[in-house]
């Protein structure tokens, strides 16, 4: 009889970001980036985002490469956010107030803001499958692809209120730029849309079957692609038209349009607060969780994205950037977005106490300290090298 001896192997963990290059047609590649963290839903970190934006850079230098896709691993999710357990961390290690003393909030934001603006500037197709959940980070990455995909599992959304934050990663420049009323009920809100609204109001391009992505990289496998760079767009369009369904007719944000527009399109946030709490007892209960979501979020993050939107309308994308970037760190800073994170995500009670309680509390005198740059004197803007 032998002894048995048990052995405990550490297993190494696999890699945040996984990268591949397909062969296609005419010698060219497919570049291929995963999200690898299914159990945190793709949620981005640090490390995901330089990873991501370094291989994007690559690709973009690198002739071979026609075209590049980024996907999520596992079914549910493409990408559900950001490292919120990361930052949660980095406010709890700094000071209270103290904006610019956060280091690590500091450094995702500005990589993570940098990325996204990448993506917007990317001279390739990039092409997004946004199949199941898309929400806060992973809408930065989905926004500025050239292809952006949703198929029936689409959950998009930017609930950035139920946790004391509010649109970022050019959230606010694309809600901004939908019709007026639009986009603040979505901010305010975090109504979650699926591929027909997603289609209709120009936050995706294509529709395809949740499981048709293996279709698509064969597609583009099968691709004879031309010489000049600049005809591959087109190329990627012809190989979406082959392969997209038509999307169901409607979704429940194109179906009440013109009672949103008609609560929302206001200057006066007072008042489209109230016109949303009459959504409480409306027949559709997609209107009554937007108007439960709006009534139980913070106050704060209702008006800075109020405020933000305003001014967002008439900015260039990277001045957007350069403005949530100061109104991030602010966040940080104050009390509502880490207990937004308590709440929701450490103690799991869903009882946040925000700090402002009421609209009336979050002035428009109270949200002027989150345009305040937070920086030493003499020292420029750490998204200052971004153009247009």
């Amino acid at each position: 009889m032998t002894d048995s001896v048990s052995s405990h192997v550490s297993e190494t963990p696999p890699e945040p970001v996984l990268f591949e290059e397909l062969p296609s047609g005419g010698g060219r590649r497919i570049g291929v980036a995963t999200l690898n963290s299914p159990k945190t839903l793709n949620g981005l970190s640090l490390g995901m985002c330089r990873l991501l934006d370094e291989r994007l850079a690559a690709w973009q230098d690198n002739d071979v490469i026609a075209a590049v896709i980024v996907r999520g691993a596992g079914e549910k999710a493409f990408c559900a956010g950001g490292d919120l357990h990361g930052l949660y961390r980095s406010m709890l290690d700094t000071p209270a107030g103290e904006v610019w003393a956060n280091i690590d909030a500091r450094s995702f934001f500005e990589t993570e803001y940098r990325l996204d603006y990448r993506i917007h500037r990317y001279g390739k197709p990039i092409i997004c499958w946004g199949g199941g959940i898309v929400m806060g980070g992973g809408v930065g990455l989905m926004l500025g692809a050239s292809h952006r995909v949703v198929t029936a599992s689409t959950r998009f959304a930017m609930p950035e209120i139920t946790i004391g934050l509010y649109p970022d990663v050019a959230g606010t420049w694309m809600l901004s730029r939908l019709p007026r009323g639009i986009g603040e009920f979505l901010a305010l809100t975090g109504a979650q849309l699926g591929p027909a609204d997603c289609l209709h109001f120009g936050l995706a391009d294509h529709y395809c079957p949740a499981d048709g992505l293996e279709a698509l990289l064969e597609a583009l496998a099968a691709t004879e692609w031309a010489s000049k760079v600049s005809d591959h767009m087109s190329q990627v369009d012809a190989v979406f038209d082959r392969l997209q369904l038509q999307a169901p007719e409607s979704g429940p944000l194109q179906q009440h349009a013109t009672v949103i527009r008609e609560a929302c399109n206001r200057s006066d946030l007072n008042q489209i607060g109230e016109q949303l709490a009459r959504f409480r007892v409306h027949t559709d209960p997609w209107l009554v969780r937007a108007a439960n979501t709006f009534l139980t979020g913070s106050p704060g993050s209702a008006r800075l994205s109020h405020t933000l939107l305003q001014r967002a309308r008439h900015q260039s994308l990277a001045d957007v950037f350069r403005m949530e970037y100061i109104a991030s760190l602010h966040c940080c800073a104050e009390p509502d977005f880490r207990e937004g994170i308590r709440a929701l995500l450490i103690d799991k009670d869903k009882s946040p106490r925000w700090r402002p309680s009421t609209l009336e509390q979050a002035s428009p005198e109270w949200v002027r300290r989150f345009f305040a740059q937070p920086w030493p004197g003499g020292q420029v803007h750490p998204l200052a090298d971004l153009r247009g």
